[in-house]
């Protein structure tokens, strides 16, 4: 019996380790208008995704920084990224970006994803940016209705 109940415990002791292993190393996948609804996890690393906004890429004098921002076309994220981009990042283009929120607002990221071809973006980021885009539509659509109610 002593010998059931320590093999027991020695697989429960084992199991939690894994566990918590697994759950240190889990990222998750947020888009510019969660990070901006402080919906994302503070002090931990998770996944920002959306387009590189156009004109906002600003590299510093060390050349190794990097300064850009992410959107969903609804809300933006600023990113500073120390390291070399891939080949494919682009200004106007799908990028995936991992690190942590700083206090400041901006995200610092450890890694840059850039999609690999034309048609590719990661599926919640499609989503949300269609998301976004169906919102920003819908306000547009009703603020014009407003404007021609008042004439």
């Amino acid at each position: 019996m002593a010998m059931i109940a320590g093999g027991i415990v020695a697989l429960g002791v084992t199991a939690a380790f894994v566990l918590a292993a697994f759950q240190e190393n889990l990222v998750f996948f947020f888009t510019p208008s969660q990070v901006a609804a402080k919906e994302v996890p503070q002090g931990r690393s998770f996944r920002v995704g959306g387009m590189v906004t156009p004109g906002s890429v600003k590299r510093q004098a060390d050349g190794v920084t990097v300064q850009f921002v992410v959107t969903d076309t609804a809300k933006n994220v600023p990113v500073v990224y120390r390291g070399l981009l891939p080949d494919l990042f682009r200004e106007g283009k799908g990028v995936v970006t991992q690190g942590k929120l700083g206090a400041d607002g901006i995200f610092y990221a450890s890694e840059v994803l850039a999609k690999h071809d034309e048609n590719y973006m990661p599926p919640a980021a499609a989503d949300a940016i269609k998301q976004a885009q169906s919102i920003n539509e819908k306000a547009a659509h009703t603020l014009v209705q407003g404007a021609a109610g008042r004439k």
